[in-house]
């Protein structure tokens, strides 16, 4: 029998520079080769890391995943042998308003995209919603799935999720002090009633009027808190699973 393999995800818990993409890509880059000299196989920033959760200006700082500006983070990625999952508006094309998305830039140099199925209210003037459904995606002996801030509240998106074989449920978000009791609350209720491995990671400082909480951080299955960042800043939040167990550390960036 193999020896189960032993894997390290992250929580990139950055602060965005707002509606600067090229800031913001230098900063991811920062991130993933931090990640990268502490072993980590999989990170994740938060919601709209590439441009701030600025919707008035996510118009003019719509992207594709083979955007140009993202050659850095791709190449990254494949150099790192890392999955990494930014957050980014996503272009749908002329005259069309872009949606939240989480961009996965993968090892073998594909990408993925999900974009955000339930909006905060007022996010509809900016973005449009992304589809209904789930999907997993394979990474090492278990699989993941993406979830984006406002999706978290609804019970069904994690229920879902889980019913698709995922074993992480990995949460880009913006969440502010006065929300944080409450989200926290109902990820760590997932991980608890799932029985699935919940990664917050969360904006490291204000971000479209919101002051961030900071505290990205990971429940395992089960619902233990394995590990979160002591507030707001630059930190990498990182879970280690090896022989069956979960540990984590908070690395400053």
């Amino acid at each position: 029998m193999k020896p189960t393999p032993s894997i390290r995800i992250a929580a990139a818990q950055t602060v965005s520079t707002a509606g600067d993409v090229a800031a913001n890509v230098r900063t991811h880059t920062k991130f993933i080769e931090t990640a990268h000299q502490a072993q980590v196989d999989l990170l994740v920033f938060p919601e709209l890391s590439l441009s701030g959760y600025e919707l008035p200006l996510l118009q003019d700082c719509r992207l594709q995943p083979d955007d140009s500006r993202l050659a850095p983070i791709r190449d990254l990625a494949q150099k790192t042998r890392m999955t990494v999952v930014v957050g980014a508006p996503l272009d749908r094309g002329e005259g069309v308003a872009p949606s939240i998305a989480a961009i996965t830039f993968l090892p073998d140099g594909s990408t993925s995209v999900y974009c955000k199925q339930y909006l905060h209210p007022g996010e509809e003037r900016y973005v449009v919603e992304g589809a209904a459904g789930s999907h997993s995606h394979a990474f090492f002996d278990k699989s993941f799935a993406l979830a984006i801030c406002a999706d978290t509240s609804h019970e069904q998106h994690a229920v879902s999720a889980a019913a698709t074989g995922a074993s992480l449920y990995l949460a880009s978000v913006l969440v502010s002090e006065a929300g944080y009791a409450a989200d926290s609350a109902k990820l760590h209720r997932y991980a608890t009633e799932l029985n699935v491995g919940v990664l917050m990671s969360n904006h490291g400082g204000p971000s479209g009027g919101y002051v961030s909480a900071g505290r990205s951080s990971f429940w395992a299955p089960g619902g233990k808190l394995v590990v979160a960042a002591p507030g707001a800043g630059d930190f990498l939040v990182i879970a280690s699973h090896r022989a069956g167990e979960w540990s984590g550390e908070v690395l400053a960036a």
